[in-house]
């Protein structure tokens, strides 16, 4: 079946937000090289408030998925980070902003899945691309072997050549992949030589590290629906008692 195409408002529309996600995620790490505890907090709140702002800009379904993905990513990152220490943020806490900014990492992936949608193939395949040489340079060339993060990457270009939601994967990946480049040199975070207990070597960041937010993806676009059933359900049962009253 031939998608749809997309109006030029809306691939611009697409266009400016996932721009504008991407430079308050990358002000969002660079303030927090320099932030103090509190500081951080502050960066935490601000950052939750401008994701309830950003997903009244998005269908009800959005909104169910981009709350799906807050939840997944949050235990992940609890225990990555808090219980297994593959990785650790500056302050070695979980920053506040963590939870939120993976809403926004979300929302900015779809904005920049709908601007590309006539590139479909090429953003597709540049993600396949990139995440496949980070993988081989990782295991040969770069300063930190990374072996861990290999193990990732097959299972991202099975969902990238697979999966209907690709186009969202990829651009999630490309998201995800400069960011992690960008927090890790800025020294926001910084993942462990080797998996705690196992290891393995693992790379700073890893190369299949984006496979893990995907994950978060797929698990999200497996739920939204029976969330948004619930939440639909309980529209009606709270709608139509009122409608009683008033008829």
């Amino acid at each position: 079946m031939a998608r749809a195409p997309v109006p030029v408002v809306a691939r611009r529309r697409g266009l400016l937000a996932a721009a504008a996600g991407i430079v308050y995620l990358a002000s969002l790490l660079a303030l927090d090289h320099f932030s103090t505890y509190r500081e951080q907090l502050l960066l935490g709140a601000t950052s939750w408030l401008v994701l309830g702002a950003a997903l009244t800009r998005v269908p009800l379904e959005r909104r169910v998925q981009t709350l799906a993905v807050v939840a997944f990513a949050t235990v992940a990152e609890v225990t990555g980070s808090l219980v297994w220490g593959v990785y650790h943020y500056r302050l070695h806490n979980l920053p506040l902003f963590v939870p939120p900014a993976h809403g926004l990492v979300y929302l900015t992936g779809l904005a920049l899945a709908t601007a590309l949608r006539r590139h479909l193939r090429v953003l597709v395949v540049g993600a396949a691309t990139a995440a496949a040489v980070w993988g081989l340079l990782g295991l040969t060339v770069l300063p930190q072997r990374d072996v861990a993060g290999a193990f990732g990457v097959p299972l991202l270009l099975a969902f990238l050549w697979r999966s209907r939601s690709r186009a969202i994967y990829a651009a999630v990946f490309l998201v995800v992949a400069s960011l992690e480049l960008y927090g890790t040199a800025l020294g926001t975070w910084r993942w462990a030589t080797a998996l705690p207990g196992i290891g393995i070597p693992d790379g700073n960041p890893p190369s299949g590290v984006a496979s893990g937010y995907v994950w978060f993806d797929v698990m999200a676009l497996l739920v939204a629906p029976y969330l948004l059933g619930l939440v639909t359900m309980r529209r009606r049962l709270v709608v139509a008692p009122n409608l009683e009253r008033v008829s």
